[in-house]
C-alpha cells in the first residue's frame, strides 16, 4: 500500500449503477485523484514552457505533492 497522499478524489460523486448493453450492472466510482489532477495541470505548464525534454512527469508529480502539502497546512 502506498504512503503517498493522493488528496482523495478530484471530482467526487456518489457511486452509481449503470446497466450495460447486455443487462450487466456496473458500479462506477471515483475518477482521478486530486494528486493526478494537480500533476496534469503542472505538466501542462511544464510542457507549455518547453520543459518537455526533461522528466516532466516526475516533476509534475513533485509539484503536485508540494501543492497537496501546502493545502494540508493549517
Amino acid at each position: 500500500m502506498s504512503n503517498i497522499n493522493d488528496g482523495g478524489p478530484a471530482f467526487p460523486h456518489l457511486p452509481i449503477q449503470a446497466n450495460m448493453a447486455g443487462g450487466e450492472k456496473v458500479t462506477m466510482r471515483d475518477g482521478m485523484t486530486l494528486r493526478d489532477y494537480f500533476a496534469a495541470k503542472a505538466m501542462q505548464g511544464l510542457i507549455a514552457n518547453g520543459d518537455w525534454l526533461r522528466d516532466a512527469a516526475a516533476e509534475a508529480y513533485a509539484i503536485a505533492d508540494a501543492m497537496l502539502a501546502a493545502r494540508n497546512k493549517k
